[in-house]
């Protein structure tokens, strides 16, 4: 009789599988779970097939007192935790991987002979709980694209959010994220929507608004002419901040609009509603 070094039980899909977590602990792995689980990952395994991910609870002694905390495991399949043994290489590990080898073995000899009928119904049953497993992970690694979109979306400005940039930059930043809008048309909006002094010697100088929100620096280039008289040259320069601050809000606007962003050419800008009806905005 083989004695139980780790639990044998079966998964949500009722596959023969072993707690993640137990195999850990057997093999005396010195890193801690949740750095070691996602290194064996690494060796081509695939969840909903090889592994389903599990939260359990655990009661831990913290100072004084035991607390229950919520921790992740995985129900592994048996192939899955031979191969995570072997890769060990520790007395340990083989001792492990024998011991699922010997499982196994008897695991097949107990198996029942099932008839045509009735093998072709457990085929069955075997793929839909495969597909139904699938289609979870699907589900979330969708959510998982989703969640990180703007991350994507918004990778150039966040690559330059240490260092001010021009309103062309940042017009540039925008077209690589799917707006078409050039520096021109940039400086329209950014004075319609009140971000820019629209009007006099501050054209296109940032608002006490836009300043108070830290969007915009003001940098100032003292030039010294021919004739000895000296001007001082104001530029505006969108800080980091005002780069992933404005990349959000042109997205946004260019998701609704349906018709180019050009507030100062007159006349109303359309969008669509939500049955898909075109509105006029003045």
């Amino acid at each position: 009789m083989t004695t139980e070094l780790i639990k044998i039980g079966t998964d949500t899909a009722g596959r023969t599988a072993v707690s993640g977590r137990e195999l850990h602990e057997f093999l005396e792995i010195a890193t801690a779970y949740k750095d070691w689980f996602p290194r064996m990952v690494e060796y081509g395994f695939v969840e909903g097939i090889d592994f389903n991910l599990l939260k359990i609870e655990r009661v831990q002694r913290e100072g004084n007192r035991d607390v229950s905390r919520t921790v992740d495991d995985h129900a592994i399949s048996l192939d899955m935790a031979k191969e995570i043994s072997m890769i060990q290489r520790t007395p340990k590990g083989k001792e492990a991987r024998q011991y699922f080898i010997e499982c196994e073995r008897k695991l097949k000899v107990a198996k029942p002979v099932l008839s045509g009928d009735e093998l072709i119904l457990a085929a069955i049953t075997e793929l839909q709980s495969r597909v139904s497993s699938l289609t979870q992970t699907v589900s979330t690694q969708q959510a998982k694209i989703e969640t990180d979109k703007p991350k994507v979306l918004f990778s150039e400005a966040v690559a330059t959010s240490k260092t001010e940039i021009l309103v062309g930059e940042l017009a540039k930043i925008l077209h690589q994220n799917g707006v078409s809008v050039g520096q021109n048309r940039l400086f329209a909006k950014l004075r319609a929507e009140g971000y820019l002094c629209k009007t006099g010697s501050t054209r296109n100088m940032p608002t006490q608004r836009s300043m108070d929100l830290g969007l915009f620096r003001i940098k100032e280039t003292t030039i010294t002419h021919s004739d000895g008289h000296i001007t001082i040259s104001k530029t505006p320069k969108v800080t980091g901040k005002g780069q992933i601050y404005f990349v959000n809000k042109f997205i946004a606007w260019h998701q609704m609009y349906t018709e180019p962003l050009h507030p100062e050419a007159g006349g109303a800008l359309t969008v669509h509603d939500e049955l898909g009806n075109d509105v006029r905005i003045a």
